[in-house]
């Protein structure tokens, strides 16, 4: 049956499709191989399935991993193996409210989120972070948003206000190093609007990761606004770093109020299927280092696994 399958798979007009369709069919193999050869055989489905895909001219290596991520508005640091916003991802488009935060949870994703809403130069500034666990993939972010709304004087009203996401004159130059119980998973550091990181298939609880921050403001008037915010959030004076005008502190539990759909049920909900999600990646990507060929197989081993990524790389904002 293996001599059989290879030599079909010389035929110049075989495809991922058929290849997918044979090897459905390996429940009839089983009533035919002892369990050792089942696992050769199950061995050499993988590496077929990585040759062939990576064959493929329409899927190669870094541009399909490329195509894949930039049309949902990210890129790819291969050295930290993480996942990272660009400057013009389309979520640019689309602000913030605190209804965004309301519905990270009932969409699968489960995490700590600290906003700093201050004033500066006739505009209110919003520096919110978020860290947790982001269906299947572990991750942070630090956005910046702005609105020009007249003053308000109802705090509620005040903090549920749509902001627009900063422009180009308003990034700021921001560095995150985002830990696991005290070891660094990656760090990210340049100017722009919505500093972030996404390690996929890795699990975790919000209360595991910190974020250690630093946040350089355009001036001394900027920077003093943030620092009185973060005092009213409930920082304490010596927990806050300054040098000059950057700003340097670390966010561990929040001090904020959280989103009332996070509930200890919702966590553990959701938590248990993001859990699952992660193993099955991993399980089926164990054999492999480059994440375009972890990606590769699961198109093939694992293609509900496979929607679920690229439904996550599309939704998190």
């Amino acid at each position: 049956m293996i001599t059989f399958l290879l030599i079909f798979l010389n035929k110049p007009n075989f495809t991922v499709l058929h290849l997918t369709q044979l090897l459905h069919k390996e429940y009839y193999i089983q009533k035919i191989f002892n369990k050792g050869v089942i696992f050769v055989f199950l061995g050499l489905k993988t590496i077929i399935a990585i040759a062939r895909i990576r064959n493929n001219k329409d899927i190669k290596d870094k541009d399909f991993l490329d195509k894949t991520i930039e049309t949902f508005g990210y890129a790819y640091d291969l050295t930290q193996d993480t996942f990272y916003s660009t400057m013009d991802a389309w979520q640019r488009n689309m602000g913030y409210c605190r209804l965004y935060d309301e519905s990270a949870a009932p969409t699968g994703m489960i995490v700590d989120c600290e906003p700093f809403y201050f004033e500066y130069k006739g505009k209110r500034w919003l520096i919110e972070l978020w860290k947790g666990q982001y269906d299947m993939t572990t991750g942070c972010e630090i956005g910046i948003y702005t609105s020009e709304w007249a003053n308000l004087f109802v705090p509620l009203i005040y903090k549920n206000l749509f902001y627009h996401c900063a422009s180009d004159d308003e990034t700021l130059k921001m560095y995150v190093c985002l830990k696991k119980n005290g070891q660094t998973l990656f760090e990210r550091e340049e100017t722009h609007w919505w500093l972030t990181g996404f390690k996929l298939g890795e699990f975790s609880k919000p209360s595991e990761l910190t974020m250690d921050v630093r946040i350089t403001f355009k001036d001394e008037e900027m920077r003093n606004a943030f620092v009185e915010s973060a005092l009213k959030v409930g920082y304490l004076q010596n927990e806050i770093n300054i040098n000059e005008n950057t700003v340097g502190f670390t966010f561990k539990k929040p001090h904020s109020p959280q989103p009332i759909t996070r509930t200890k049920l919702t966590d553990w909900a959701i938590q248990v299927k993001n859990q699952y999600l992660c193993d099955k990646y991993q399980d089926v990507t164990r054999p492999f280092n480059k994440l375009t060929d972890k990606i590769a197989i699961i198109m093939v081993q694992a293609p509900e696994i496979y929607k679920n990524f690229k439904a996550v790389i599309r939704k998190k904002q």
